[in-house]
């Protein structure tokens, strides 16, 4: 990059940077105007920053005299260019470290036909296009080689990641699954748009060996040194919850050098920064740090000056001449339809639906940074442009992100059902469950409750390989108002503090838990803060898992046990919060209370000890104990835990014979399990087809035990439920919705706490001495009429 040569040689130091901060500063300020008129529109920010862009540049204020003057001098461009090549370092970086690889690894044929499909279709009339520019548009004795070729057909067939990313943020459809799938795959575009970029600089000179070593000089060492440095940054100072500024300053600085290394050979070091991201440890306080830094930064400063100098590149005065606006019409028109046709040919291919396949189609066509590589001054190496095709050029790809960007906004308020939050409910999937991506949201309110918490994620996550997306959620009750006219360094030492107000030393404690848990388990967490008032905070839950798409949700129960074994209440507004989060939750929910004897190995140790964990499901029948199974599904799988299923039946549907069942679990061959035949002519009809479904799928294959307890009433219940209350180390059970059950009906006079219904109620009592944890869960409510316990 000649920006990079030339940046600490120039005379003119001051100037040129005091008019590229002006110019930033007024981006920002115009965005943030252009924004607040949008957003009522329904527009995303990165259109209003695009527009602020397009007000300050060349067809805009720039027009007049004076400012030109202060914003294009003489040695601007390398400032500007060298200002771009951090930005694009710092969002690159960031969205290595987001980017959801697991995802993009399990779907990868899917992800790369959509991709690939829209860019070669797009590609092949690139082709044809520039056949097109180079006879109208270059000078008459210009030479017409494959490197103007390529070129034009990158920029034809690129997509924009950083846009498509911030326009997913800003439309809240990042979490979905058409979301996913287009974040993804605009990423396979741009990389693999950027990669034959650099092949083509590589090819057309004469230096491929020395630059491969300044590539490799930059890209090697930098990744080792990122993967030994947070391993040892995390283990340092653990008192402390994030890095101070010079570590992460010394973090920046191996990045930067490692980019101006490959930067030196002529190349662009957008994927080594990507993969540098990529590859960037995700466990421990490193990585939090980095992602709490420079989401901010990125989001909020660098992404809207980044948008706002794609608009700003845009020059009216080339739309004077007919001719000059029929070419950028049919450049405009030869992106969008080859990019839609080419998507939509693969989507009917891959069966997606017509109205997801425009959607990713307008989503793929949003153009960037990388087209103004291909036809900036990183490819006068290779094509000596002409200003007035350079200019139109530009001016297509600003006019493909401004239409594209709108109509992508449009396409969500019409297709609303795309984007609704839908996997509410484990529900039962006899195959396997553990092909389905499980994602959950997490509650805890203090230290005591993240043990329970963690593991229930790793038993209910299921075999080692299957697919987990948690999320961690730090419930803070605000007791004082807080402060809102704060500049930023004031509310970053705020936020920063490991002594701040929010959450104290408990977020140490919590962050230490889940840090300990990932290493053991391999299992990312992702942990937030949700800081609110007591009348809002089960809003902050629900909101945050309707955005996540969350299909479970963990709470813990507001009471724990003391040492002789009595149940204690902590805090009321734990027990509060809880109760609206059930009534409110737009998920299924699991409420997890830690018992067991003071001393014992319980369930809480699951994920730190290499024992064989006995887990039973309580089933009396009703939607909840329905979703209690389906989960009970998943943690089946688990290689620590041996699952029993306890149905209670009334005794009258016992006067027909049993079949004895051996279990097959490793291990316990000799524990008999027996099954009434006639079970299945009793009860529930829709609870007797879904424990057919699930003897089939389980019981017969011996992965899971079955027992019946045959009862009269709420004494034997009772006494059915002590008999096994030392077997398990959890007790798993729907919270209700079983009608007026003669099982159950009568322990509700024992009843203290109705948010775990009459059974979980029982067994979390102090009188009632077992030996294991309680999950009680409750499924997803659908409507009004459901949300009344019975």
């Amino acid at each position: 990059m000649e920006a990079t040569h030339k940046f600490v040689c120039q005379d003119d130091l001051v100037n040129p940077l005091s008019s590229m901060g002006m110019q930033v500063a007024c981006i920002l300020v115009i965005s943030h105007f252009f924004h607040i008129l949008l957003k009522a529109l329904g527009q995303p920010g990165p259109i209003a920053q695009i527009l602020a862009g397009l007000v300050l540049g060349p067809s805009g204020l720039s027009n007049i005299t004076e400012i030109k003057e202060f914003f294009f001098q003489a040695s601007a461009a390398e400032y500007y260019e060298m200002f771009g090549f951090f930005c694009r370092i710092l969002f690159m970086f960031l969205f290595g470290l987001e980017m959801d690889f697991a995802y993009v690894r399990r779907n990868l044929r899917v992800v790369c036909i959509v991709a690939y499909g829209g860019a070669f279709l797009a590609s092949l009339f690139g082709l044809t296009a520039s056949f097109f520019i180079y006879k109208h548009l270059l000078a008459e004795n210009a030479k017409l080689n494959g490197s103007f070729v390529f070129c034009t057909m990158l920029l034809v067939s690129y997509t924009s990641s950083p846009v498509v990313n911030r326009l997913a943020a800003e439309l809240r459809f990042a979490t979905s699954d058409i979301g996913r799938l287009a974040t993804s795959s605009a990423m396979v575009v741009e990389l693999t748009c950027l990669l034959v970029f650099n092949l083509i600089i590589a090819f057309t000179r004469l230096t491929a060996l020395r630059d491969g070593f300044f590539i490799l000089l930059g890209l090697v060492p930098m990744l080792f040194a990122f993967k030994y440095l947070a391993v040892w940054l995390n283990k340092r100072n653990r008192k402390q919850k994030y890095l101070r500024n010079p570590e992460v300053l010394l973090i920046l600085s191996i990045l930067i050098a490692g980019s101006m290394l490959i930067e030196m050979a002529m190349f662009n070091s957008v994927i080594a920064c990507f993969v540098a991201g990529l590859a960037f440890p995700k466990e421990g306080k490193t990585a939090r740090t980095l992602l709490h830094k420079l989401t901010y930064s990125v989001h909020n400063f660098v992404l809207p000056v980044y948008f706002g100098y794609i608009g700003f590149q845009f020059d009216a005065s080339h739309l004077k001449s007919l001719t000059n606006i029929l070419i950028i019409v049919i450049l405009v028109l030869l992106s969008l339809g080859s990019k839609i046709s080419g998507t939509l040919a693969v989507c009917h291919f891959l069966k997606i639906p017509l109205n997801e396949g425009v959607f990713l189609g307008f989503v793929l066509n949003l153009k960037g940074h990388a087209d103004l590589l291909f036809v900036g001054s990183a490819s006068k190496a290779l094509i000596t442009w002409n200003p007035a095709a350079y200019n139109l050029l530009l001016i297509t790809v600003v006019i493909n992100t401004v239409i594209s960007g709108p109509v992508v906004a449009l396409l969500m308020r019409r297709e609303e059902k795309l984007f609704t939050h839908t996997h509410t409910s484990l529900g039962f999937e006899p195959e396997n469950p553990d092909q389905n991506e499980l994602r959950l949201l997490a509650c805890v309110y203090g230290p005591r409750h993240i043990s329970a918490i963690l593991s229930v994620i790793a038993t209910i996550r299921g075999t080692q390989t299957a697919s987990i997306m948690p999320y961690m959620a730090h419930l803070i009750e605000l007791n004082q108002k807080r402060r809102t006219n704060v500049s930023y360094h004031e509310l970053e030492a705020e936020e920063m503090s490991d002594e701040e107000d929010y959450g104290g030393n408990d977020v140490l404690e919590i962050h230490a838990a889940v840090d300990a848990f990932t290493a053991e388990t391999q299992i990312l967490i992702n942990l937030n803060k949700a800081v609110s008032t007591l009348s809002n905070l089960h809003e902050e839950v629900c909101n945050a898992a309707e955005d996540l798409r969350a299909t479970i949700i963990l709470l813990p129960f507001h009471k724990h046990q003391r040492i002789d074994g009595k149940m204690e209440s902590g805090k009321d507004a734990v027990r509060t919060t809880n109760q609206k989060i059930l009534r409110h939750a737009p998920s299924s929910v699991g409420m997890i209370v830690e018992k067991g004897l003071a001393g014992a190995l319980g369930f809480s140790q699951l994920f730190t000890v290499d024992i064989m964990q006995h887990v039973a499901t309580l089933f009396f029948g009703g939607p909840d104990d329905r979703e209690a199974i389906a989960w009970s599904t998943r943690i089946a799988n688990h290689p620590r835990v041996n699952l029993t299923v306890v149905r209670f039946l009334p005794t009258e549907s016992s006067n027909t014979r049993n079949m004895k069942v051996e279990n097959e679990m490793g291990g316990n061959s000799d524990i008999e399990v027996y099954m009434a035949l006639s079970s299945l002519e009793t009860g529930n009809d829709i609870d007797n087809a879904f424990l057919n479904d699930f003897y089939n799928g389980y019981v017969a294959s011996g992965k899971v035990g079955y027992v019946e307890k045959q009862v009269n009433n709420g004494a034997e219940t009772v006494a059915a439920l002590r008999d096994i209350g030392d077997l398990y180390s959890l007790f798993i059970v729907g919270r209700g919705g079983r009608g007026h059950s003669p099982l159950t009906t009568e322990l509700s006079d024992w009843e203290e706490c109705p948010e775990l219904g009459t059974v979980g109620d029982l067994l979390a009592s102090s009188d009632f001495n077992i030996n294991g944890s309680i999950l009680v869960v409750q499924q997803h409510r659908n409507s009004k009429k459901e949300l009344v316990d019975d």
